[in-house]
């Protein structure tokens, strides 16, 4: 009977892990198109900085219920100062590419990202991936290219951010479902401090002027994009960053969905039949993964974070 209950409950984890990560996902496409809009007006640094604030609108209150003495100790620092790098890099690197490329070239290379996951969980965390869910990854990348038709654009230079940003995103996630011990506030924490920083040292010499709709809308992406880091850190701590990385590619179908609520585009049938490849290789690894694995109820830290 234990075996059975420690079995459901792991099962439980697994399904509330998806169901983050997938509004996660959600607030990610609002925070790229809000940030597609921003950085065409204003200095990738200047964005970086008032959306930091932004986000500690949403931390504060979490690090006084914390303590923000917690945020010093951390496990393993060394790897926390290497996640925090690589979020920070995530961000800025789409921002720069995001300002020159189409949105959907550059969700294209982030897209690549659950295949950079799966290779490195498989290597890094230990979960293991048969060749048939590999098969299913790699089909669902190529259902992405047929839907968002990347352009000749992608052999300049802002597709070289583009492709390293997916990449340092990719290792971001991984870090942070490594280091599950360590709460989700602490988490995001660092990385909106480190983007703050960084935002700070970028927008010298760049600072414009803005109205208040701008500077209201450069907080809301703060806001949208924290709530989306804290859902998507939690998940990963419930679930193998595996299984959750294909889920990345709900990010096309909320394009398509908000694209077509605001801006009136309607998909064409190459959307459709790139969305629907990808929404059937990621059914197939969830399929997958629940027959072959299930998440020991030791592997979620005893104090809830």
């Amino acid at each position: 009977m234990t075996t059975k209950t420690g079995v459901a409950d792991a099962g439980n984890l697994i399904i509330t892990g998806v169901v983050l990560m997938l509004i996660g996902d959600l607030l990610f496409a609002l925070n790229d198109a809000m940030g597609k809009w921003l950085v065409a007006s204003f200095a990738v640094g200047q964005v970086l900085v008032i959306r930091s604030v932004g986000a500690f609108i949403v931390l504060g209150p979490m690090i006084l219920r914390q303590g923000p003495m917690a945020l010093f100790r951390v496990e393993q620092k060394g790897l926390q100062f290497i996640r925090v790098f690589m979020a920070t890099c995530d961000v800025a690197l789409f921002y720069a590419a995001v300002a020159y490329l189409p949105l959907a070239d550059v969700m294209t290379f982030y897209m690549a990202g659950p295949i950079y996951i799966a290779a490195l969980s498989h290597f890094f965390l230990g979960e293991k991936i048969g060749w048939r869910r590999w098969l299913a990854v790699l089909i669902g990348f190529a259902g992405v290219v047929i839907a968002l038709r990347p352009s000749t654009a992608m052999l300049s230079l802002p597709s070289l951010f583009g492709l390293a940003g997916s990449f340092a995103f990719a290792l971001s996630l991984v870090m942070s479902r490594y280091l599950r011990s360590t709460s989700d506030t602490t988490l995001v924490t660092w990385q909106t401090i480190a983007a703050l920083v960084t935002g700070i040292v970028l927008s010298i010499g760049h600072w414009q002027p803005a109205t208040l709709i701008d500077w209201s809308g450069m907080l809301l992406l703060g806001i949208v994009a924290t709530c989306a880091h804290l859902l998507i850190t939690r998940s990963l701590k419930l679930a193998p960053a595996s299984l959750l990385a294909p889920l990345q590619y709900t990010l096309l179908l909320w394009a398509i969905i908000l694209g077509y609520l605001f801006f009136d585009d309607i998909p064409d049938a190459q959307i459709i039949v790139g969305a629907a490849i990808i929404v059937v290789a990621g059914l197939f690894i969830f399929h997958r993964k629940n027959l072959k694995e299930t998440i020991p109820t030791e592997a979620v830290p005893p104090d809830g974070h």
